[in-house]
């Protein structure tokens, strides 16, 4: 039921992000469609509709959030790979787009999906002027210097830098956890209510998303990962891992699985998709 249900809301996803791409002309647009079709777990945007649906409202009133937030995810994968970055030269199984295009189009590609996702909210079919401007609000805040760049920035000083648990958590909390809180908070707002309602869940999440990237990248095989592993140990970066021993940091990942699940009681059964979600990620291969 589970594999089902998710298989429905990418499927979605996927159609829409067609519907917006597929006819745009011009080698910026293959190169967003290069790393945008590359596939992926589509988990941010999967959220942001499940998140809406648990609460009774429209899942086509969330899909242009959802593919919004999916596309500022992706530009940020791109920009991650470059050779002034990460450096990695393999995604989701497949080369980077720099490896592909070349660093000035990978670079103006991922401007490309940023400044998309914006202008394909605001071109959707959406009647509450409101509630478009505070999706938008959220989407920008959450990618912007106080969420997933600040986070970047954070990743890169602690590169040549020892950091300490607390500085860590917020990191994390920044780079990762903004776009998955922001998410939720946009199912949320697609179904008219309180934006905060998802925040302990989607914090947890995010911290438990993290952390399993963290024993992947010592545990995970590439062709399986679809990146480069122990790409945290030659950037020097300080992880969960690093910093908790493997037994420490899976037991962490346990807890706040745990917690993320503890959080939507609020919401009875409707809420099982949301659980079963958690607990996917939780034992997660890529």
């Amino acid at each position: 039921m589970f594999r089902e249900k998710l298989g429905e809301y990418i499927n979605k996803i996927d159609t829409h992000l067609h519907t917006l791409l597929d006819s745009k002309e011009g080698l910026i647009y293959e190169a967003m469609r290069y790393s945008l079709y590359a596939g992926g777990k589509r988990i941010r945007p999967v959220l942001t509709l499940a998140c809406c649906e648990a609460l009774g409202g429209d899942m086509e009133a969330a899909l242009s959030y959802a593919c919004a937030i999916e596309m500022i995810h992706t530009y940020s994968l791109i920009h991650d790979d470059l050779p002034c970055m990460d450096n990695d030269d393999l995604r989701r199984g497949k080369p980077t787009n720099h490896i592909v295009y070349g660093e000035a189009t990978a670079v103006l590609s991922g401007d490309a999906l940023l400044n998309y996702a914006c202008e394909s909210v605001l071109t959707a079919d959406i009647k509450d002027s409101k509630m478009q401007l505070d999706a938008l609000k959220i989407i920008y805040t959450a990618s912007g210097a106080e969420g997933m760049i600040g986070g970047q920035i954070m990743d890169m000083e602690a590169e040549v830098t020892q950091i300490d648990a607390e500085t860590l958590s917020l990191l994390h909390k920044k780079k990762t956890g903004a776009l998955i809180c922001a998410s939720a908070a946009l199912g949320a707002v697609s179904a008219g209510k309180d934006p905060a309602i998802f925040e302990k869940y989607a914090l947890s999440l995010g911290l438990a998303f993290q952390i399993r990237d963290d024993i992947l990248d010592i545990e995970g095989d590439v062709e399986t990962f679809g990146k480069p592993i122990l790409s945290d140990e030659k950037n020097s970066k300080t992880t969960y891992v690093t910093l908790y021993g493997m037994d420490g940091a899976k037991e962490i990942l346990k807890e706040e699985t745990q917690n993320a699940i503890d959080s939507l009681h609020f919401l009875g059964t409707k809420g099982e998709f949301l659980k079963e979600l958690a607990l996917y990620l939780l034992d997660r291969k890529n």
